[in-house]
């Protein structure tokens, strides 16, 4: 017992020791930063804080720009001819295709709305698939819901019913936001190669890799009930 307290007493002092290293280090770093503000002069303190303000007020621009061209939240277009406009204006837009009857567009309606407002670099619109024959033969959109990802005013990938979201109807946002983040039309931030339903043991272990060709690929035999 004697050998087992002496093994726990040097794990401690070896663990207070690490922690006394790294809260060495942290302060030495504060007091370098420290030290260089003030070994800055008024001219470099205030370029300093204009360069910031610039910045600032570039991004609050940037995003009153992208609130007038009906960002930050999810709107229907009402036809087609609508579509074109909106997609011209915005760099990254988001497009639901749904119809009425289907209950996963409801689904899907829910986390987009979530999403529009948390990313407003990006449009994200839904248009009646009933009402746009047109462009569902030109994007070749044969499942409900389907997302159209553009980019660029170019459709640049597609996500097909649930398939590439843990293949269940209660994914949640955050496993979406993944999947867009996926094909850079939204600004995300976690980590691309872990799918958020990873850790979400009750899908079993079928989904942990995500094969690139689901999403990039062959996309249109996604069996869906609501075809």
């Amino acid at each position: 017992k004697m050998a087992a307290d002496t093994s726990v007493d040097i794990l401690q002092k070896v663990l207070e020791n690490e922690i006394l290293q790294s809260t060495k280090v942290v302060e030495e770093h504060l007091d370098a930063e420290i030290q260089k503000l003030d070994q800055m002069d008024e001219d470099e303190l205030e370029r300093l804080k204009q360069r910031r303000l610039e910045a600032l007020k570039k991004s609050q621009q940037q995003k009153q720009e992208w609130l007038s061209k009906g960002h930050g939240e999810y709107r229907e277009i009402p036809s087609e001819r609508d579509f074109f406009q909106e997609v011209k204006e915005s760099k990254n837009v988001v497009c639901h295709f749904y119809r009425d009857t289907t209950f996963r567009c409801q689904i899907m309606d829910k986390h987009l709305t979530v999403l529009a407002k948390k990313h407003i670099e990006t449009k994200f619109l839904k248009l009646n698939a009933e009402k746009s024959p047109f462009l569902c033969e030109r994007l070749r959109i044969k499942v409900i819901p389907t997302l159209a990802l553009i980019k660029d005013g170019k459709t640049q990938d597609y996500v097909v019913g649930f398939t590439d979201l843990g293949n269940t109807d209660d994914f949640t946002t955050e496993t979406l936001e993944w999947r867009l983040g996926c094909s850079d039309v939204i600004n995300y931030s976690g980590n691309l190669m872990e799918p958020p339903f990873q850790s979400q043991k009750k899908y079993g272990t079928s989904f942990t890799k995500l094969d690139k060709k689901t999403i990039r690929g062959k996309i249109y035999d996604s069996d869906s009930d609501d075809d």
